[in-house]
């Protein structure tokens, strides 16, 4: 297995956790966003972002340093942190950093050499379709950036991407409109970079509520008929699927705590549910087959939004144009909700005690595997949601969780360590944990 940390990409033997190799980058622009999502490996390489916006191909056997590409522009403050998809020959991938302001973009690039091959700008520039969606273009604006995994259907070669929000953050008088492609679900032709078809969740936000997840892609039966869906999240804490060939809206539901969220921002001030680091952040849900359900894991974290009187960019610092002031930690949950993947129904909720921001994962023996940020790793039964394994590993999780065979032998590996200073979890090394399921099937020891 690869893992990634800001500089290093490293190999682990997945049955021992053993370092095979590791490489470590040596920045050579300007370093921004401190942190990485992880990689893609395909036909022998293992490719990443940096944080001073390279784009580097690792030999998957060695460690050794195949190529590197200047792919985004750090002197704009672009920073890669999402993980590459890799469709035929092509890597697709964007910069982070909304509240920069950055001009959003999602860019193709060769699998062999790391040479561009198209870009898709989901913060339109002057002429392109989108564009007249953002008032005036004298004014400072920008947003739409990427910073989460996107998804691929490599039957129709199409790449669905969640786009982030829109800058300044808190105070949409300066970009009058929906402001597309902000909070959109974004579809992509993944050979040419084409726009195939767009869904915005959410016009002219006001509340840094980024799409964060459009994944899974999976069927079920709606309305009677087989249909191919995709289930779409983000932090306004909505799960909506859509149709992906009728491009129908067919349900949405709450996973967490929504109040106010109609309500306009005020400079003085309106308290809303989900705040910016609510809803679903950067782990999307589940689908199990089986019992037809989506699992979705969130956050409940509200607080009060004050916009600015006139919006002030200062050139290194974020540009929010107001202000979130969070309700006290203590009063932040987490959710891991059930949805009925026909219907929209909820079947059952699971409550934690701190926000929930780890991987979920289905098996098909109707398990799921998550994490808490108080470390218990959690295994529980997907028909009902009852807990059936829990064990504390000593670090927070809110990264991934994945689940192999080797050796006809199931394995599941975890990631924890510190969260970030908005949680306050405990200080903990970075660090990888593998179970092993027992051969009956139980959970994992």
């Amino acid at each position: 297995m690869y893992v990634t940390s800001p500089y290093a990409t490293i190999a682990l033997d997945a049955v021992t956790c053993r370092e095979r190799w590791r490489h470590d980058w040596k920045a050579k622009a300007r370093e921004l966003a401190p942190h990485n999502g992880g990689v893609a490996v395909k036909s022998g390489k293992v490719i990443r972002g940096t944080r001073d916006g390279y784009l580097i191909a690792i030999d998957a056997d060695t460690g050794r340093l195949l190529w590197e590409r200047a792919a985004a522009n750090p002197a704009q403050r672009e920073t890669f942190t999402m993980p590459p998809v890799i469709f035929e020959n092509v890597i697709i991938i964007g910069p982070a950093g909304n509240e920069v302001p950055i001009r959003g973009w999602v860019g193709a690039f060769s699998l062999d050499s790391g040479e561009p091959l198209w870009r898709f700008h989901t913060m339109p520039r002057a002429g392109e379709a989108g564009a007249d969606t953002w008032g005036s273009t004298e004014m400072l604006t920008g947003g739409g950036a990427v910073w989460t995994p996107f998804s691929l259907d490599p039957h129709r070669a199409l790449v669905f991407i969640p786009v982030g929000n829109a800058s300044p953050a808190f105070n949409g008088d300066v970009r009058p409109g929906a402001n597309l492609y902000t909070n959109s679900l974004v579809v992509l032709d993944a050979r040419t970079g084409k726009l195939m078809w767009h869904y915005q969740a959410s016009p002219h936000d006001t509340h840094d509520w980024d799409l964060t997840q459009v994944s899974p892609i999976f069927s079920a039966d709606v309305k009677g008929k087989r249909r191919l869906l995709v289930a779409v999240v983000g932090k306004e804490g909505l799960l909506r699927v859509l149709d992906t060939e009728s491009r129908e809206h067919l349900y949405e539901v709450a996973v967490t705590r929504r109040q106010n969220t109609d309500v306009p921002i005020t400079v003085d001030g309106v308290h809303v549910c989900p705040g910016p680091l609510g809803g679903v952040q950067r782990n999307g849900p589940a689908f199990n087959p089986r019992t037809n359900m989506l699992y979705v894991a969130a956050v409940e974290w509200c607080g009060l939004f004050k916009k600015s009187e006139t919006p002030v960019h200062i050139v290194g610092q974020e540009y929010l144009g107001g202000a979130w002031i969070p309700d006290a930690r203590d009063r932040a949950r987490g959710w891991l909700t059930a949805v009925d993947a026909t219907t929209g129904a909820v079947r059952w909720r699971y409550e934690s005690r701190h926000p929930m921001l780890a991987g979920v994962t289905a098996t098909s023996a109707d398990l799921l595997f998550t994490g808490e940020l108080d470390g218990n790793f959690v295994v529980l039964d997907a028909r009902d949601g009852t807990v059936l394994f829990r064990h504390n590993i000593r670090g927070a999780m809110n990264g991934g969780v994945v689940t192999y065979e080797i050796g006809g032998r199931q394995y599941v590996a975890v990631t924890s360590g510190s969260a970030n200073i908005y949680w306050q979890t405990p200080h903990a090394p970075a660090t990888v944990t593998i179970f092993a399921v027992a051969e009956s099937g139980s959970p994992p020891k």
